[in-house]
């Protein structure tokens, strides 16, 4: 595949660089995916540094381009946040379960993600756009270190006039900042989500997903509706 696009998301004066990613097919078409889904992206004929996965933030309507949220924390990762319109880069994929919706017509979704992990729900949350009726609440709750960290401020605020609602949670807040401050799982504590009639749906770090997946057991989901995405 190769590089269409290449913008930074997180601040300016920020200090960790997370960037848009989009990759168009060279030739022909992609590949149909789930939200949710990955693939494995690496350097045509090279083995150093080695192929990442990094999930799939556009969504599955939109067959044209693969976008990613990559963030510059790896030799990988840090060669893909400087890399030029034009190059090319070996794809394979999309692979994983993704998150399927279908089962779960008609129930509240929410999306919970920290970080970079906001990348798989974004390619959910555009899919549900396009079936906004066939669910009930539909909630985003994503959590960054800072407010300069944030990453989709735009396409957040825009999901407003969609009937989705957005929770964002700083781990450092400030006196300005009205949101919630620590992490994303104490949002979900403090809103004392409701199990029934409802799917949540987790991306991120491991430790995150953990204390998540727990928090969400405590307000009595059940396993069965709570999808992870690999």
């Amino acid at each position: 595949m190769r590089v269409k696009e290449n913008i930074r998301k997180t601040a300016a004066d920020c200090k960790d660089t997370v960037i848009k990613l989009t990759l168009e097919p060279v030739t022909g078409t992609l590949a149909s995916f789930l939200p949710g889904q990955f693939v494995l992206i690496g350097l045509p004929g090279i083995n150093d540094p080695a192929p990442g996965y990094f999930a799939i933030a556009s969504g599955p309507e939109d067959p044209e381009v693969f976008e990613f949220f990559i963030k510059d924390a790896g030799p990988l990762s840090s060669y893909l946040c400087d890399i030029e319109i034009g190059a090319e880069l070996e794809v394979e994929g999309p692979m994983g379960k993704g998150f399927d919706l279908a089962p779960f017509k008609g129930n509240n979704v929410y999306l919970i993600g920290a970080g970079t992990g906001i990348a798989p729900l974004h390619s959910v949350c555009l899919s549900i756009l396009r079936h906004r009726e066939d669910y009930g609440r539909v909630v985003i709750y994503a959590g960054f270190l800072t407010e300069m960290h944030q990453l989709l401020t735009d396409e957040l605020d825009e999901l407003a006039k969609h009937n989705i609602e957005v929770s964002i949670s700083l781990e450092m807040g400030h006196e300005s900042w009205d949101g919630p401050i620590g992490y994303v799982q104490h949002a979900l504590q403090s809103d004392a989500l409701d199990g029934t009639n409802s799917v949540a749906c987790l991306a991120g770090m491991s430790a995150m997903v953990d204390a998540c997946t727990e928090t969400l057991q405590n307000l009595g989901f059940d396993d069965s509706r709570i999808l992870l995405n690999y």
